[in-house]
């Protein structure tokens, strides 16, 4: 496992330790909404660090960890600027005439008038299909889709990983079926898997005081929305959590609301390219975590 991982590490992939023989992050242990700080990695950051930014290419770390355990290993799609094509196969009670996602995405390709590119490609312990392509540079950024291409396809991009080769889930491995360097996404997949555009947005009015606490409450609002609306691709979900785990702090301490902190935190998610039930949750989240360290604001 720790000799998988550094390869993956020496491709500029971002890799993080999975429960052994599982497909579940071994780190951290907990979820935002139930973070006390006392995780190391969230200690030193000062708020909740989920999977993707543990994520490393750094072998000094990867050895630490992967010499302790024999741990799976996740691979950080984002990070790693990588969109992986998820490939899966009927279950066995499937239906007469049920294809799998490799058929599906064939014939996807047809009608583009295009084929399946040879790419790095990986066979899952269940017999699926992870096809590898390079994050396109240009363009938004790509998120995780369930179904979005036809049944049997998901894809998986910023917010999501996948289990790497050499690690085993359910005693079954996973396996490099082409060894290549990942080819860049196609165009007509890039299309397709393209965020909608986002509707026109309304500002949000939050009504604060005019003497210095209200200020001081306003400049901090301020830096929180330019943290969320000014963060890279792929650091904006990170981005939104963090502040609104700030706001959520204020809130808590009494110096405005925690519907005024959802609803312009929330905006400056959309702004910036999240999907508006994703800025809903990491919003609720980092408010829910906020609150438990509240702050004040001295008058």
């Amino acid at each position: 496992m720790l000799a998988a991982a550094l390869a993956h590490a020496a491709r500029g992939w971002h890799v993080f330790p999975l429960r052994p023989d599982d497909k579940r992050p071994a780190f951290p242990d907990h979820p935002a909404d139930d973070c006390t700080g006392r995780d190391p990695r969230c200690r030193a950051a000062g708020h909740h660090l989920g999977w993707e930014p543990r994520a490393t290419t750094d072998p000094d770390r990867i050895r630490r960890a992967w010499s302790t355990r024999p741990y799976g290993i996740g691979l950080a799609c984002g990070p790693s600027r990588l969109v992986v094509v998820d490939l899966d196969r009927p279950k066995g009670d499937a239906g007469p005439g049920e294809r799998d996602g490799l058929a599906v995405l064939a014939d996807l390709a047809a009608q583009h008038g295009a084929g399946i590119d040879a790419t790095y490609t990986v066979t899952t312990g269940r017999g699926g299909t992870h096809l590898y392509y390079r994050h396109p540079d240009d363009g938004p950024a790509l998120r995780n889709t369930a179904g979005t291409l036809g049944p049997m396809v998901d894809t998986r991009a910023h917010g999501g990983y996948v289990v790497a080769v050499g690690s085993t889930v359910a005693g079954r491995r996973y396996t490099v079926d082409l060894n290549t360097d990942p080819a860049p996404l196609p165009a007509w997949l890039a299309a397709l898997l393209a965020p909608a555009p986002l509707p026109p947005q309304r500002p949000v009015v939050v009504e604060l005081p005019t003497d210095r606490a209200g200020a001081y409450v306003r400049a901090a609002v301020g830096r929180e929305v330019e943290r969320v609306t000014t963060a890279a691709p792929g650091e904006r979900n990170r981005a939104l959590y963090i502040a609104a785990v700030a706001l959520g702090q204020l809130a808590a301490g009494g110096a405005l609301t925690a519907d005024d902190a959802q609803s312009v935190l929330e905006q400056a998610g959309v702004t910036a390219g999240l999907r508006t039930a994703e800025a809903y949750r990491t919003v609720r989240s980092g408010l829910t975590a906020g609150a438990h360290r509240p702050r004040k604001v001295a008058a």
